[in-house]
């Protein structure tokens, strides 16, 4: 009976010592977004690509693009923008109801002819302070000059057209 119960707690021990490999793991992640799609965001709807003037809306992964006066709904951009690079493009996340629909308040707002330039940094290297402020001195009395003197002759005075006697 004893050699009866210990191949019995062997037999119980190497079943459950062998993992079960008949496990499936099946994940659909529908409306996830693509990999070119800017990072951080929880949930995202629409991307507004001003470059091309179209959207991507990222629960179906359509593009969305004018044509004519019909917005076409398609896998993949038109071909006239095959070479656009998703990657290096500016994304605008949208979250809402069909923002084609107001499409102009878009692309008036992410206008595409932007220059972004920083504002240089001024270094004054070398200099006084007492010289430096001396000089927004003048400068703040000639600005302060230049709006007093804003057109107020009405023409009579040097400069116009009239010479010294």
């Amino acid at each position: 009976m004893k050699k009866l119960i210990v191949f019995a707690l062997l037999g119980f021990a190497a079943v459950a010592a062998v993992p079960a490999k008949a496990q499936v793991s099946l994940s659909i992640n529908i409306g996830s977004q693509p990999d070119w799609g800017p990072r951080g965001y929880n949930h995202v709807d629409y991307y507004y690509l001003p470059e091309v003037q179209s959207y991507y809306y990222v629960p179906t992964r359509q593009f969305i693009y004018l044509s004519g006066s019909r917005w076409i709904h398609a896998r993949s951009l038109p071909s006239m923008y095959r070479g656009y690079d998703l990657y290096g493009g500016r994304k605008i996340v949208i979250n809402g109801d069909r923002p084609y629909l107001r499409h102009d308040v878009y692309r008036t707002r992410y206008a595409t002819n932007y220059v972004y330039n920083r504002p240089q940094r001024v270094v004054y290297r070398d200099y006084d302070k007492h010289e430096y402020k001396r000089y927004e001195k003048e400068q703040r009395r000639w600005e302060k000059q230049e709006r007093h003197d804003r057109g107020h002759d009405n023409g009579r005075g040097w400069g116009r057209g009239r010479d010294r006697d």
